[in-house]
């Protein structure tokens, strides 16, 4: 599976935390950024795959479960540290659940926002897998 969790470089002070993310960090440059915040904890985000786009999850507070799928194995990663990132890459199905009161996810991503990079069906996301679409 094309996952893999990410060390965000950081730098500590006794005035608190600093983490930095420059190009070269990433295993691409960042096209996009965005972020969820003020999710009820018994609502998900997600629910598709990506046909191009890459991309870093981050809790930037709180925590929250990503559900992910390749089409083979699913598995669930709780993220909870403002260091370290859920790196994922294309066609992999993805949802975001389980979130903490006041948790913010950020995401990085590797394109802009295009609808027909995204499967959203994921009876077409299976199929996609095995070749058949």
């Amino acid at each position: 599976m094309s996952v893999k969790i990410i060390q965000i470089p950081k730098v500590h002070e006794e005035r608190g935390q600093l983490a930095v993310i420059e190009n070269g960090a990433l295993p691409f440059a960042i096209k996009r950024v965005y972020y969820l915040y003020d999710v009820p904890s018994d609502a998900y985000r997600g629910g598709h795959a990506h046909l191009e786009q890459e991309s870093v999850i981050i809790a930037l507070s709180g925590s929250f479960d990503v559900v992910i799928d390749d089409g083979k194995e699913k598995k669930s990663i709780m993220l909870n540290k403002p260091d370290k990132g859920l790196y994922i890459s294309t066609g992999i199905w993805r949802e975001i659940e389980n979130f903490s009161s006041g948790a913010v996810c950020l995401v990085l991503a590797s394109t802009e926002f295009s609808e027909a990079d995204y499967i959203r069906d994921y009876k077409e996301f299976k199929l996609f897998k095995r070749g058949n679409v």
